[in-house]
């Protein structure tokens, strides 16, 4: 809210200059909290994919946690009023990557009881089709 009274003082003061340098920082600050939610429901998305392919199994709440996850990352991302995106395909590939090992920790203290470390369970699933498989799902899903 401070930067949007800020904004106001500098357009009314006719300072388009300090006030355009305003508006890319609210634009950084607005995408930077997209990313950030993207990521949080991209380590759920990635958890559950993981245990998935893991244990050779899914449950209906593991299900369910998964397509939660991809509706909140699309809804996140979709710009409403001028449509498209917030962040491109590309960017998205990068938020589920830095979201891989934060998921794969939370996967090996859950997948076959939490029995295998980090990097035992990471022998078990491939990070590249996890993360391709994420992608999938948010992109091929968009409604």
């Amino acid at each position: 809210m401070e930067e949007l009274m800020e904004l106001r003082t500098l357009l009314m003061g006719g300072n388009i200059s300090d006030a355009l340098l305003l508006v890319e920082e609210m634009t950084e600050m607005s995408k930077d909290d997209k990313q950030n939610r993207i990521s949080s429901f991209a380590k759920i998305l990635l958890l559950h994919l993981i245990k998935r392919q893991a244990e050779g199994k899914t449950t209906r709440s593991w299900d369910a946690s998964i397509d939660n996850a991809v509706y909140e990352i699309q809804k996140t991302n979709r710009r409403r009023k001028a449509g498209g995106a917030y962040l491109s395909t590309e960017e998205l590939r990068e938020a589920v990557a830095d979201a891989y090992h934060v998921a794969m920790s939370g996967a090996a203290a859950e997948a076959f009881g939490g029995c295998y470390t980090v990097v035992q369970l990471a022998a078990m699933v491939d990070r590249s089709e996890m993360i391709d498989k994420a992608i999938d799902l948010i992109i091929g899903s968009v409604a």
